[in-house]
């Protein structure tokens, strides 16, 4: 592999996709940030500090599971799973959420704004905020509450202000909505904690680079387990942080295919998903949340109504750099329906002894698709962005809704 630069340009653009179309208030502030995450990228102090607390806190690096009972029942690929579900708090998300926190800190910012959907980087960021000593505000739709309940609690316990977003869909889009309106009252003092590798410039460099550490953690491990990298490389993409965390070190090798997978909901035909990429009716070039990405848009313009089973997933655009990735033909972007998912999930659970987020569970989908069709010889490496402990209330019911309509 070329040896990447280890500080190149915060460029705001990924090809045509990206940039910053923001409320001209925080243009101001997110020149800040900026000129301040790149100060702390080049500061060795900051990176010392950030790793330690990676290794010492979060727990990395997390492992790599060969899924041998999986592999067996498919009769194809090996299948390895990179267990972000192990990872303090339960998922990826803290990665970002703790570089994230220490850089507000750095600027002086003490009090926290975030978004949530499946309520994980809800919960990271309350963790985070509680190792600082940072005030932590979360948004998180009402209907996401309320299949997250869980989640909710975890961040009140970690003493997070969560506050309710009764407007729109009720669920991811209106809470990012919630939180910019706050971010521009109070842009002064406060710093909003993006989640997922979208939004204006910087964040969605920023959030990939925090997440990168998969990537590298991944590439290492498997080299050690195996002599080689994977054929495949599977990840679950709502705003896509996690994929992208896993892609961005694999991206120029060209040997290693890269397969993103969206939430196919009901089926794309139906309307009722989150396939940005998958339906080419509604999902097209546009602006939401600060970037020029791939964004679900009826033909005026409005953004759609999206649906999953997964909250994390839920999302009516996809970040620029996975947009960028796609026009270039370097990553592959498909969806499982939430019948998939919930498939995956049980026989992950049950071979494995591995009960994955729903949001993961499209990603095992996607395996356990392409795995018969490949020989012992292939490795697929699955990104397990995080454990389903916050979704078996949702599971339980999909299933007796199953049960009864049979």
């Amino acid at each position: 592999m070329p040896n990447k630069q280890p500080y190149p340009p915060l460029n705001a653009r990924f090809g045509a996709f990206g940039g910053q179309y923001a409320p001209e208030i925080l243009i101001p502030a997110l020149q800040e940030l900026e000129q301040a995450y790149d100060e702390a990228r080049r500061d060795p102090a900051f990176q010392q500090e950030l790793a330690a607390l990676l290794r010492d806190y979060v727990g990395r690096p997390t492992p790599i599971t060969y899924a041998a009972r999986l592999s067996h029942s498919l009769g194809g690929a090996r299948i390895y799973l990179k267990r972000e579900d192990l990872a303090h708090s339960g998922a990826h998300k803290i990665n970002n959420a703790l570089g994230q926190a220490l850089l507000a800190r750095r600027m002086g910012k003490r009090r926290i704004i975030a978004e949530t959907g499946a309520g994980q980087h809800g919960v990271a960021t309350a963790t985070v905020s509680a190792l600082l000593g940072l005030d932590c505000v979360v948004y998180m739709g009402e209907i996401d509450m309320a299949r997250q309940a869980p989640n909710v609690q975890r961040m009140k316990l970690l003493g997070a202000e969560v506050r309710p977003v009764r407007s729109g869909s009720r669920t991811l889009k209106d809470a990012i909505n919630e939180a910019i309106r706050d971010w521009v009252s109070h842009v002064g003092d406060s710093y909003y904690l993006l989640g997922s590798a979208l939004g204006p410039h910087p964040y969605p460099t920023m959030v990939r680079d925090f997440q990168s550490v998969i990537g590298r953690e991944a590439r290492a491990q498997m080299l050690a387990a195996t002599g080689r990298l994977p054929d495949v490389i599977i990840a679950c993409v709502g705003g896509g942080s996690n994929a992208i965390g896993i892609f961005h070190e694999f991206v120029d090798d060209e040997d290693v295919a890269l397969v993103g997978v969206e939430a196919g909901g009901a089926g794309v035909a139906t309307g009722r998903h989150a396939a940005r990429f998958g339906d080419a009716a509604l999902g097209r070039p546009g602006v939401l949340h600060g970037c020029y990405t791939y964004v679900l848009q009826d033909e005026d313009g409005q953004i759609a109504e999206t649906h999953s089973i997964s909250a994390g997933l839920d999302y009516a655009a996809v970040g620029p750099e996975h947009a960028h990735l796609r026009a270039l033909g370097r990553a592959r972007y498909t969806n499982a329906t939430d019948e998939e998912a919930l498939a995956a999930f049980q026989t992950l659970s049950r071979l494995e002894g591995v009960i994955p987020a729903l949001e993961s569970a499209h990603a095992v989908a996607e395996a356990i698709k392409q795995a018969p069709q490949l020989s012992p010889e292939n490795i697929l490496l699955v990104n397990l962005s995080g454990r389903g402990d916050k979704d078996l209330d949702s599971v339980l019911q999909a299933l007796a809704a199953k049960e009864a309509a049979l």
